[in-house]
């Protein structure tokens, strides 16, 4: 994606050579200011993805690959070889992060993989390659996502050919929340590029305000009209026929088509539901927990500071500065549920660098067949 002009991943490698530098986009920055960020140390890619310097499942696995070579290339200081075992515990660290998107465990995962088969002298050197193939792979399945999903934007101009096509979404699922493209707005993006008119609906997103603060900066930066709405607004523009599709992001999705996704998707689901309108969820394939059937009994739910909630950031123009201002009582009490799952039944479909399924087992199991047989055949082990 394009910053004024220059191009910009939301990830990627500042100097291979020691010492080892990744350049990440400080999210907690935006849009009031972009700051670029250097990590250099696997407790600082820790840190960045635990406290949202960098947020969004696909981001979050590709920050914590590069986290792990990170954590060989500070074993290798002083002439020490990094050790499989130590690497090892640098991955049982780095997935405590945060709990909910699965992205962080698959990642983690495919570097334990890279660990366990290559010697210490070449472990740097596989960790870094692994890396940046899941950044690489990340970016070439979020645009896949936009291409096998062009058509139901497509589909819903030709009913309106007047008008622009209306899109409401929650919380940044974009280029920020992923490595490129983003998942709900690959789309987007695509048809803009087209020609064919979108108007986007941006959920502010309380309490960390990801859509005012990053959806609707991304937006405006590619050029896409949107206009900024308060959470609770989008039900009323469903009934009065201003929303003709919501498309969201997922940071975890079940084999049985659930969807765990920012606080508040589930009443926007609901909202849909109640007025026919299409709810899409786009998400990479590495974001289906194939090992999790019962989104809402299984999927931990990350709760964060309450702090969130009772504070408010924000930019003073006169002042030209960042402000907090704290909006309750000092002494409220505040919960802060980060997720809710929106359940199957209500999602009208999965948008996939596949193709697009129906919210369930079975559409899940039709584009990914390989992942169904692999399940499928370790229960059979597990319980032959």
């Amino acid at each position: 994606m394009n910053v004024k002009g220059t191009p910009y991943r939301s990830i990627w490698l500042l100097d291979e050579r020691h010492p080892a530098r990744v350049g990440i986009i400080d999210q907690r920055q935006l849009p009031h200011r972009f700051v670029v960020e250097e990590l250099l140390t696997a407790s600082d890619v820790f840190t960045a993805i635990r406290d949202m310097h960098v947020r969004g499942a696909p981001l979050i696995g590709a920050t914590a690959a590069y986290g792990i070579w990170l954590a060989a290339m500070e074993m290798s200081h002083g002439g020490s070889r990094p050790s499989a075992e130590g690497l090892q515990k640098a991955c049982d660290h780095m997935d405590t992060a945060r709990p909910t998107a699965v992205n962080l465990a698959w990642a983690l995962a495919r570097q334990r993989k890279v660990i366990a088969s290559h010697g210490p002298d070449a472990l740097a050197g596989a960790l870094l390659a692994e890396a940046k193939l899941i950044a690489d792979e990340d970016v070439a399945m979020n645009k896949a996502i936009g291409e096998q999903s062009l058509g139901l934007i497509a589909a819903q101009h030709a009913l309106h050919p007047e008008r622009p096509v209306q899109i409401l979404t929650h919380c940044n699922a974009g280029w920020l929340a992923t490595v490129d493209w983003g998942t709900a707005t690959s789309p987007i993006y695509q048809a803009h590029d087209q020609g064919i008119p979108v108007h986007v609906w941006v959920d502010e997103t309380r309490p960390r305000n990801q859509g005012a603060q990053l959806t609707a900066w991304e937006l405006g930066e590619h050029g896409v009209p949107h206009t900024l709405i308060v959470d609770n607004a989008g039900g009323h523009l469903m009934q009065h026929g201003q929303v003709d599709m919501v498309i969201t992001g997922t940071d975890r999705t079940t084999r049985t088509g659930d969807v765990a996704n920012k606080i508040g998707t589930y009443l926007k689901a609901l909202a849909a539901r109640d007025n026919g309108i299409p709810f899409y969820v786009a998400l990479p394939s590495p974001t289906i927990d194939w090992n999790v059937r019962d989104g809402v009994k299984e999927i931990p739910i990350e709760e964060r500071s309450g702090e969130e909630v009772r504070v408010l950031p924000g930019w003073d123009d006169a002042a030209d500065a960042a402000v907090s201002v704290r909006i309750c009582p000092p002494n409220t009490l505040a919960a802060n549920p980060a997720f809710d799952v929106t359940p199957a039944r209500l999602v009208t479909g999965l948008i996939t660098e596949r193709g697009v399924c129906d919210a369930s087992e079975a559409g899940l199991s039709g584009l990914f067949p390989e992942r169904a047989a692999a399940k499928a055949k370790t229960a059979t082990q597990k319980h032959g």
